[in-house]
């Protein structure tokens, strides 16, 4: 099966009440894309049914991505900070199975902000056991999760490709994936080439962003290199383009 093409749904709106799901998901249709990614800005509060009357009515795909806050972070070694961010992991994945969603990705193995230390030897082993709870779960729903690999400013627990491998080793579960994001690749990897061949089989979603999150093709980053690579790989899973429209 060839990749599809997804396109992440901030490209469109900044809302997501049911109209601005709506009008997403028709852009994207009219764009020509496969697929859309939804970021469960509020998990609890997203319209899945919605969302999943819409797609399917367009005929596209969903996934839906996250991010954890900070009073959500699995990766703290505060143990009910940490039954939080379980609980909204949990959510999450309810909300994509209920969406009809064939993955949940983004970063949801810690808090995403700019932390001022690395993460403790606890939090990190709090992050691990989560991720293989979570993951658990999510194979009995049939839906596989990837870890987005984000610069330096948004995460302490992973910021290359060759961590996000070692991590997986830890989290030691056939349903969890790398996914790579050229705009953060840009920022930690020393090549876009490189990274996603040490990947290989593990890499399971990827996002392409231009180094300024605009237009493609007008900033510095190498996407030859990248999908030289993901060819060389015999890459099949999404390809979805995240930039931020100017409402956001």
């Amino acid at each position: 099966m060839p990749s599809l093409i997804g396109c992440h749904a901030l490209v469109f709106t900044g809302e997501f009440d049911a109209r601005s799901i709506e009008t997403s998901v028709q852009r994207a249709h009219q764009a020509g894309f496969d697929l859309i990614e939804f970021p469960l800005m509020e998990p609890a509060t997203f319209d899945s049914a919605t969302a999943r009357r819409v797609v399917e009515g367009e005929g596209l795909h969903a996934t839906s991505s996250l991010g954890l806050p900070l009073d959500a972070d699995i990766s703290s070694d505060d143990p009910s900070i940490v039954s939080a961010g379980r609980q909204l992991l949990d959510i999450a994945l309810d909300k994509t199975a209920e969406m009809g969603g064939l993955h949940l990705c983004g970063v949801l193995y810690g808090s995403m902000r700019k932390h001022m230390a690395p993460a403790s030897a606890s939090g990190r082993a709090n992050s691990v056991a989560a991720i293989q709870r979570l993951a658990d779960r999510a194979s009995s729903l049939g839906i596989p999760l990837s870890l987005e690999i984000v610069n330096r400013y948004e995460s302490n627990v992973i910021n290359t490709g060759r961590q996000a491998l070692e991590f997986l080793k830890e989290v030691d579960r056939e349903g969890v994936s790398v996914h790579l994001d050229t705009y953060h690749m840009n920022i930690e990897e020393s090549d876009l080439f490189q990274p996603i061949l040490d990947a290989g089989d593990r890499l399971g979603y990827v996002h392409i962003g231009e180094s300024h999150r605009g237009y493609l093709g007008t900033g510095s980053v190498d996407f030859g290199s990248a999908f030289r690579a993901l060819d060389r790989i015999n890459y099949a899973g999404p390809i979805v383009f995240e930039s931020f429209s100017s409402a956001v």
